[in-house]
C-alpha cells in the first residue's frame, strides 16, 4: 500500500518530479539505494528486495528512466505459487521493456518515468491498462491513479503543489508529508502508515524523492526511525 506523488510539468523539456514512500513488511530484507545489479543492469540504481532480487524502485540515470512499482488489488485464479517477483518488472522497465499482455506476477501499479513522460501501467491480475500522466500531480496508490475512492488521495492530492528548481526541490514536499502525518498510522487517509489493522503486514519504511529529465535521473533516499512512525528524513 505504498504511495507515490508525481509532478508532470507543463513544459515537455521540464524535470518530472517524483515523491515515493515505501510500504513493506519490515520482516522483508531490503537494500538501501545503491547499484546492486552490475552485471545485468550496469548503472542501475535502487532499492534491492534482498529475498527476491527485484527492485522496488530502480533508475537507470544513463538512460534518464526511473520505475516504481505499488501493489495491487488483483482478480485472479493463478496460483501464487507460479508466479514470479514484482520487482522484475522494475528492473525490465528501466532496461526499457515496459510490461506487455499477462505479466506472471500478482497485481501492480507501476510508475515508469522518461525524458517523454510518465504512466502508470495496471495489472490486476485479469487486464493489463497503461495510462499516461498529463501535465499536473498526480496521486497513485493501491488502486487507479487519483483515484477518488481512495481515501489518502482526496485528503492529500491537493497538498502537494508543483515544485521550484533547486537542489532541495523536495522540502516542500517533506513538508507537506510532514503535515499528512499528524494523522494516526492506522487511519485509511494517511499516507506514513500501518497497515496491520487491515490485513497486510506492512508499515511505511522509507521516502526516495527523484527528478527526471533529458538530463538523467537523480535519486535521494532515506529511512524512517522506526517503521510506520514519522520523523522528518534527510534524503540524500
Amino acid at each position: 500500500m505504498c504511495t507515490v506523488i508525481v509532478h508532470v510539468p507543463d513544459d515537455p523539456a521540464a524535470a518530472t518530479r517524483l515523491l515515493a514512500v515505501r510500504d513493506e513488511d519490515p520482516a522483508r530484507a531490503w537494500d538501501p539505494l545503491g547499484a546492486w545489479w552490475p552485471e545485468a543492469h550496469p548503472g542501475v540504481v535502487g532499492v534491492r528486495d534482498s529475498r527476491a532480487g527485484g527492485a522496488w524502485l530502480a533508475a537507470d540515470p544513463d538512460a534518464g528512466r526511473l520505475a516504481v512499482v505499488l501493489n495491487r488489488a488483483e482478480v485472479s485464479d493463478i496460483d501464487p505459487a507460479e508466479l514470479g517477483s514484482r520487482g522484475h518488472v522494475v528492473l525490465d522497465a528501466v532496461a526499457g521493456t515496459s510490461p506487455a499482455q499477462r505479466p506472471r506476477v500478482h497485481g501492480f501499479n507501476l510508475v515508469e518515468v522518461d525524458a517523454e513522460g510518465a504512466r502508470v501501467t495496471m495489472w490486476d491480475g485479469q487486464a493489463l491498462r497503461v495510462q499516461p500522466l498529463a501535465p499536473g500531480i498526480h496521486m497513485i496508490a493501491h488502486d487507479d491513479v487519483d483515484d477518488p475512492a481512495t481515501a489518502r488521495i482526496v485528503a492529500w492530492r491537493d497538498v502537494f503543489s508543483p515544485p521550484a528548481d533547486g537542489p532541495q526541490w523536495w522540502t516542500p514536499w517533506l513538508d507537506a508529508l510532514e503535515r499528512t502525518a499528524e494523522l494516526d498510522p492506522t487511519d485509511e487517509r494517511a499516507i506514513v502508515r500501518d497497515n496491520r489493522p487491515y490485513g497486510y503486514p506492512t508499515l511505511s519504511l522509507l521516502v526516495t524523492a527523484a527528478s527526471v529529465s533529458a538530463d538523467g535521473v537523480d535519486v535521494v533516499y532515506g529511512e524512517f526511525d522506526e517503521p510506520g512512525a514519522w520523523n522528518r528524513v534527510e534524503l540524500r
